[in-house]
């Protein structure tokens, strides 16, 4: 199976003066602001676009694309580059396409539960907007940064709180998109069912810009619980922890989160953020209801814990103590960077069905023990979704190898039980190998669209198939 052939790209020059026309000073060839926009979070090398452009309307997007589609010039959106699998990369060059002028909330309706935003709003925005308008409703898709919704419904991100509400596929009731030729189309409705033709809504969720630049999306909320609960507890081994996360799964309590953070994750969060944790496997919970709901759901979680061998349960629900809690969970990611001053973060990314969860996340601790630098492993275990995070030092190609070959066995893992090689990730430039893996011949009718909907191959090139 063939990668889709890049055809010869137009030379940027084509379209510097009508983009200047069309946009004025937010059209930007400056050397720096190219280079932020060449990378995002993650170990890929920075290729910085050509040009940037800031548009501030569905209208000027249609505008920008109808000139990179005549002229041949890829396109590349851009949200807040918080990813980690390339996405933002310019592989081929051309204009990366910046929406963060596009920060505003259409609509909201608190009677139906639901809110219209451009692509540039990002969730934490979102739900200080809620909060400000007291409207008793919250976003619930959380991916631990402060991304902004296009970019979470263009990677179909997730978080910790999938478990009990969903992805970002689950809570998109529609969007406004622009294809490549700049036809402006609007998907989904603002029904909560519908059988009306193909679901193009759930077709570019997830499509990382490779079809189209999502400029708006309708979102679905959620009344704020009356009541919060944490609690963590740590236990003397991998195993009790995920019996214990399986048993609270099987009795049925409706946890809205549950996170799994290994010794080596434990002892990073505590010299990140000086920390007094236990340097052991650990389960951070959150509970949400009513005051007498989510005290029944604590106890019955803590007497199964402590039934599987935990040390100890600690729950709170004041707001500061239920934070203090959960802040190793919050600073995980940039935790494992900091045990390697200047290093680059190789983030894996696989899911598997939570029957399997055990017996995976004690083999991938097996794969990566014989690492020759830190290989945390931790997740969002309520839905069978872990990482490992690889802090790699980018002077020294020779670790990036070394990696590759234990994230390809943890690829192989996953599949090999029915699990998938990213949950929330997306592919990007570093997955698509693992991509054919999973999908095989599949991969070819994601080309065939592709080439359908973005014959000149335009969209975000170099990504996904």
């Amino acid at each position: 199976m063939n990668d889709l052939v890049s055809p010869p790209y137009g030379a940027i020059e084509e379209v510097i003066q009508p983009l200047r026309t069309l946009l004025g000073n937010r059209l930007s060839l400056d050397a720096e602001d190219r280079q932020q926009h060449g990378h995002d979070v993650s170990r890929h090398t920075c290729q910085p676009p050509q040009a940037v452009v800031y548009p501030r309307s569905t209208e000027e997007v249609a505008g920008i694309l109808k000139l990179c589609h005549h002229h041949r010039i890829p396109v590349i959106p851009y949200g807040t580059a918080t990813a980690v699998e390339g996405g933002v990369v310019a592989v081929h060059g051309g204009i990366a396409v910046d929406l963060k002028l596009m920060n505003h909330i259409l609509r909201l309706s608190v009677d139906d539960a639901d809110v219209s935003v451009e692509a540039g709003v990002t969730r934490l925005q979102l739900n200080e907007y809620l909060d400000s308008n007291h409207s008793n409703l919250m976003f619930t898709v959380d991916p631990g940064a402060d991304a902004s919704l296009g970019g979470m419904a263009a990677t179909r991100a997730s978080g910790s709180s999938a478990v009990k509400y969903g992805t970002m596929r689950e809570n998109i009731l529609g969007l406004t998109g622009v294809l490549a030729d700049g036809t402006v189309i609007h998907t989904g409705s603002r029904a909560r069912k519908s059988s009306a033709g193909y679901d193009l809504t759930h077709l570019l969720v997830g499509s990382e810009g490779t079809l189209a630049v999502i400029t708006e999306i309708t979102l679905n909320l959620i009344p704020i619980p009356e009541q919060i609960s944490a609690a963590v507890c740590p236990f003397h081994d991998i195993e009790s922890a995920v019996a214990a996360v399986l048993e609270v799964l099987r009795q049925g309590v409706p946890v809205a989160r549950i996170e799994l953070l290994d010794e080596i994750q434990m002892d990073a969060v505590n010299q990140y953020s000086g920390l007094q944790n236990r340097v052991t496997p650990t389960l951070f919970f959150e509970f949400h209801g009513t005051p007498n709901s989510v005290t029944e759901q604590a106890e019955t979680a803590q007497q199964i814990c402590l039934d599987r061998g935990a040390d100890r349960f600690v729950w709170s629900t004041d707001e500061a103590e239920r934070k203090k809690l959960w802040q190793a969970r919050y600073d995980s990611y940039y935790a494992c960077l900091a045990l390697r001053k200047g290093s680059v973060g190789y983030v894996t990314d696989v899911c598997v069905p939570i029957s399997q969860l055990a017996e995976c996340f004690l083999k991938a601790k097996e794969i990566v023990r014989s690492a020759s630098l830190p290989a945390p492993v931790f997740g969002h275990v309520g839905d069978g979704n872990f990482h490992v995070v690889f802090p790699l030092d980018p002077q020294r190609p020779e670790e990036l190898v070394e990696v590759t070959r234990y994230h390809q066995q943890l690829v192989e893992l996953a599949l090999s039980v029915g699990g998938t090689c990213t949950g929330e990730h997306g592919i990007g430039m570093g997955k698509r190998e693992a991509l054919r893996q999973e999908h095989g011949i599949a991969v070819t009718v994601m080309q065939q669209i592709k080439t359908a909907l973005d014959p000149h191959h335009i969209m975000n090139p170099g990504k996904v198939v």
